[in-house]
């Protein structure tokens, strides 16, 4: 799923405008205030060691960590493995998010709820981090309306569904295209309790950068009052090396982040940084 969403990432950077997106209007924040300085995330995709994630996680400052979880979790032996996650995590006071998500639960909620039912029913997460993306379905270039609003009818679904926090990956982009009077990322915030953007780009400030391309998001997030987490690449990107913190390195990583925690410090919606993604992460070259 990670190489699938990779390809179809670049794909949707590359049609996107590089540009500064028109902004929303920044009343009716809710009373956010800023998120505490340095809060990093993570995605965990593949089956790495428990204590080799955990310890990693509290070297690096992560608050919370993605954890992927198959379908298949309680069949196929690796529920062991996140019971074990789960006991880390909590002595080192880290959250784990169910990480899930395949374009074609767009159209297939069935699939995304019962594998819903199975993140639940295992008692080990605070929330649900949903990585769907419903612009690499053939849907989104043949039929974009009955789309976008199976896939907003999907965070409807999963949010009646449970009572653990939602969040949904998103591009950065979702706020130019319209649905009546609102846009498709007012919409998601509707349905969420935050969002995290995919703003990857190498830079942390300036022309193209990743508060550049988030501006959009920390403006609606800030108007209706939900999180906007930013994040940040570390795996190889060969069609958009300047999305990705791969070439240039872990203390360049760490640099940037430094300077989007103090240029976002004042910003009510931040919800701090995500790092796609700890496999690529921990074997950053200095």
């Amino acid at each position: 799923m990670r190489r699938r969403w990779q390809a179809g990432l670049v794909s949707a950077i590359l049609m996107a405008a590089a540009t500064a997106l028109p902004g929303a209007s920044s009343a009716g924040s809710a009373g956010l205030t800023a998120a505490p300085v340095n809060t990093r995330a993570m995605w965990l995709w593949d089956a790495d060691p428990a204590a080799q994630v955990i310890a990693w996680a509290t070297r690096q400052n992560v608050s919370e960590v993605f954890v992927h979880v198959a379908p298949s979790v309680l069949t196929d032996g690796g529920l062991a493995r996140l019971r074990e996650i789960k006991e880390r995590a909590v002595a080192g006071r880290i959250k784990l998010r169910a990480l899930g998500g395949e374009p074609d639960w767009v159209t297939n909620h069935a699939a995304a709820l019962a594998w819903q039912r199975t993140v639940v029913s295992t008692g080990l997460f605070d929330g649900i981090h949903l990585d769907v993306e419903p612009y690499l379905t053939d849907g989104w270039t043949t039929d974009l309306p009955a789309t976008q609003a199976a896939y907003l009818r999907l965070l409807d679904r999963m949010w009646a569904a449970s009572t653990l926090r939602l969040d949904a990956d998103v591009p950065f982009w979702f706020g130019q295209y319209k649905i009546g009077r609102s846009t498709l990322a007012d919409e998601v915030l509707r349905r969420v309790d935050g969002v995290t953007v995919m703003s990857y780009r190498d830079t942390a400030t300036g022309t193209n950068s990743m508060l550049a391309i988030s501006q959009d998001w920390l403006a609606r997030g800030k108007a209706a009052g939900k999180r906007v987490r930013l994040a940040a690449e570390t795996g190889p990107l060969p069609d958009c090396p300047h999305c990705t913190f791969h070439e240039e390195g872990a203390d360049a990583l760490t640099t940037e982040l430094a300077k989007v925690d103090a240029a976002t410090r004042q910003t009510a919606a931040f919800g701090g940084i995500a790092v796609h993604h700890y496999g690529a992460w921990r074997t950053l070259p200095a």
